[in-house]
Formats: structure tokens, sequence, C-alpha cells
């Protein structure tokens, strides 16, 4: 029962949750923040994980203790279950100022929309038990126009969402980089919207003080040495519209 935990000091502990989707679903990681008597869920996913994962969140922290939902982008694998969530915890839900309106799609009820606060384009930080600071980093076009990613200053895990994302490995967390390229580029190249926008992000990342890049698929990246080689290959990778040619458009 529970997550697995990959934090923990004596007021702050954060859990990993990456084996409840349905074989038929891309796998999804959700991740549990708990600061001294609070905690953040982020991206808690879909309508196939909601139960499940409620039930292993009970295990670890009263519901009444989840007093924030992240959202990292809108994508249904991130933001399905949102009105369940906020019907069964007290949880303010934090998702870009672009998506606010997208909500009610996916079920969200009007009760539950004064629940939801905007992120303006630049971030902002979020207050976890008290006196934890998380930020909420800008990382639009990675993929999604309005999309962010939290950092942790205590655990030192940035959580990154799809950036970072493998598929298809049969690891919790990478230990050979160069082996690990093959279950992460192709997605990349796919997902994420150009080189540019990897290089201003990288830039970004690099002034905090990252031990852990944790996605929202697939294996995690501890260790310098790892987050180092990922920040490297990300702002080396051509991708999105660097790859975009003629053909691409051709008529049926």
């Amino acid at each position: 029962m529970g997550g697995k935990l990959i934090y923990e000091s004596p007021d702050h502990r954060v859990y990993l949750f990456e084996e409840l989707t349905p074989a038929s679903a891309v796998q999804a990681n959700q991740y549990l923040i708990v600061h001294r008597d609070e905690a953040m869920l982020l991206d808690p996913g879909g309508h196939k994980v909601q139960s499940k994962l409620f039930s292993d969140l009970c295990s670890l922290v009263q519901p009444k203790r989840i007093g924030h939902i992240f959202l990292s982008h809108q994508d249904p694998d991130v933001v399905a279950s949102i009105n369940y969530w906020l019907m069964t915890t007290p949880a303010k839900a934090y998702i870009s100022e672009l998506w606010i309106r997208f909500l009610p799609h996916f079920g969200l009820d009007s009760k539950m929309e004064g629940r939801v606060v905007p992120i303006g384009d630049r971030g902002m930080s979020i207050t976890l038990g008290g006196d934890c600071d998380l930020h909420v980093i800008p990382a639009h076009f990675l993929h999604s126009p309005g999309n962010f990613h939290v950092y942790d200053p205590v655990s030192k895990i940035l959580f990154s969402g799809d950036l970072g994302a493998s598929l298809g490995q049969d690891y919790f967390f990478v230990e050979d980089f160069d082996s690990h390229i093959r279950f992460i580029e192709k997605f990349h190249k796919r997902y994420m919207a150009s080189n540019r926008a990897m290089r201003v992000w990288a830039k970004a990342i690099r002034k905090l003080d990252v031990e852990t890049i944790a996605p929202q698929h697939g294996a995690i990246f501890k260790g310098r040495h790892l987050v180092e080689r990922f920040l490297d290959w990300a702002e080396n990778l051509e991708c999105g519209v660097d790859l975009i040619s003629e053909r691409d458009y051709t008529l049926p």
C-alpha cells in the first residue's frame, strides 16, 4: 500500500505512485509532497487511477491534509480526475490561466470552480506546511503552451511533467543515461516544441540546485550527474518545429 518513498527528512517526504495506470493507457506517475502537516498532489491523473490513488494516499496522509493539487498542463492523464479530488479533499487546484476554461469539459462542477487558481505565465510560489515555498516554474511549449514544473527546494527535486518522460523502460531510476536515450528520444522529438524552448528552459533550470528530475512518465533522473546529462541532452536536441519539412504537410 502507498507510494514509493523517494525523499525523506524529519519534516519532509516525497512519494512516487507509478503502477496505477491500466495497461491500455499511457503510463503516468503521480507524486505527493508532504511537508509537516500539509500535502500537495501533483498531476493526479485520470478516472482510471483516482480511486486506487486515493486509497494509497489515505495510508500516508489524511485527505483533509491535501491542501494543494498541481496540474502541470491540460492533458487528460494530468487533469481528468480533478473534480473527484476537489470533492474528496479541501485542496485548491493550480493550472495555467490558459486552461482554466477547459476544465469544465473534464467534468469540473461549477461549485468547485472557485477553488481553481490560475497560474500566470511567469509562475508563482506555493507555500506548503507553513514554511516550505514550492516554486512553480514556466516550461511553456514543453510541450503545452501553458506548461509549468514544480521545484521543491527541500528535496531538491524538479517535477518536470512530460519533459524527461520515458516510455517502455522497466526500471524506476535511470542508471546509464546513454542507454536510456532510446526510451526518451522519439517522444521528445515529437512532443517538445523546439530546441529554442529547450535551451531557454535548460538555462533557467541550471540556476537551481537540482539533485533529481522526476518526470510524469517513466524513470527518474536521480543524482547531479544524471541531471546534468539530461540538461546537456535537452538543450542540444532538435525537436518539434525544428524537424518539420514539406513532406509532413502533404495532402492525402
